[in-house]
């Protein structure tokens, strides 16, 4: 059966024609928009269609990175309102479902290999029970893994805008920096690209600290996120340096609270796009310290396996996993 699916981001829009057949998940078509250059999701669905001469009905899954209630989602980093009744009349069935990108991306963990993995954390090899995953890129997603006895059953959230809270004396001045900035300050504001720069400009503050010449004209060309990645690895820059390894801890830090939120004693793992381009940095000691310092619950999360997810397909083939569920489930009842 033929099926439309989408990985909605702030920054990208990937949308493929799968094939599920069974336990086989194959793409037939795919192509990747710049999310922001397209007015709506609908626009981006009929002109992939049209090019391909893909006739409707098709049924779709498309996971989009916000909350997602009664079928309408206000994308959180995307100027979009995404209205499922807009794409069923797209599409031409009402088999068209919305999940949220970090509930797509937890069932495309499902459909992953181990070579599609990098482990910062062998923990207990018979590890089972509820499983995470926690995504920085765009913005920060969180989502779980319910283990039901028998399958893991993924669930939504939006625990990446839950109130920032720093873990030490240089973080509490980060916490206050941002503080004036946002008022509000969510894990998203340091776990992210955009986090990246914050951090980067605390730091420039804290440590008054004047960047070059050159550093200033790299981000004013470019992607300032990416540059303070760069000069960070590069050793050019002691406090882009110094912003990496806090990004690191962080991440670790936040990992850590929502492995202890939902118990997922199963595994946590790190997608989204920033994960694969630091894996060295998330390979150093900084990751695991913010992630096992949870004082009592130490003992508890050092059993617990820690996985980089590699594959940058991981959601938009969680959408497929999605469908093949569903498809499933309604076969068994029917």
């Amino acid at each position: 059966m033929k099926v439309l699916c989408g990985d909605i981001g702030g920054t990208n829009t990937r949308l493929a024609l799968f094939e599920v057949a069974g336990t086989v998940l194959e793409i037939l078509e795919e192509e990747t928009y710049k999310s922001r250059e397209s007015p709506s999701l609908e626009i981006i669905v009929s002109e992939f269609l049209q090019k391909r001469r893909i006739s409707a009905p098709l049924p779709g899954c498309f996971g989009i990175a916000g909350p997602i209630k009664e079928g309408i989602c206000q994308a959180t980093n995307l100027p979009w309102v995404v209205q499922l009744s807009k794409l069923v009349f797209e599409l031409q069935t009402e088999r068209v479902y919305l999940l949220n990108d970090l509930q797509a991306n937890a069932y495309g963990i499902l459909a992953l290999h181990e070579d599609d993995f990098v482990v910062l954390n062998p923990g207990n090899s018979a590890a089972k029970g509820n499983a995470a995953v926690i995504s920085a890129g765009t913005g920060l997603g969180e989502a779980g893994l319910y283990w039901d006895g028998i399958q893991y059953r993924p669930f939504a959230c939006e625990g990446g805008h839950a109130s920032f809270s720093p873990g030490n004396e240089l973080q509490v001045g980060l916490l206050r920096f941002l503080f004036k900035r946002f008022g509000h300050v969510s894990w998203e504001r340091v776990i992210s690209g955009q986090g990246f720069l914050n951090i980067y400009e605390f730091l420039c503050e804290y440590r008054n600290f004047t960047p070059s010449k050159r550093l200033v004209d790299e981000m004013q060309k470019g992607d300032p996120a990416a540059v303070v990645t760069k000069e960070g690895f590069s050793g050019r820059c002691q406090v882009c340096g110094e912003a990496l390894d806090i990004f690191a801890c962080l991440y670790g830090a936040e990992a850590g609270n929502l492995a202890l939120k939902i118990m997922a004693t199963g595994g946590v793992y790190i997608g989204g796009g920033i994960a694969p381009k630091i894996i060295e940095k998330l390979r150093g000691p900084h990751f695991m310290e913010g992630f096992l310092k949870k004082g009592r619950m130490q003992d508890l999360l050092e059993g617990i396996p820690v996985k980089v997810i590699l594959n940058d397909q991981a959601a938009l083939f969680g959408t497929a996993q999605y469908m093949r569920t569903v498809m499933k489930e309604h076969s068994c009842s029917s």
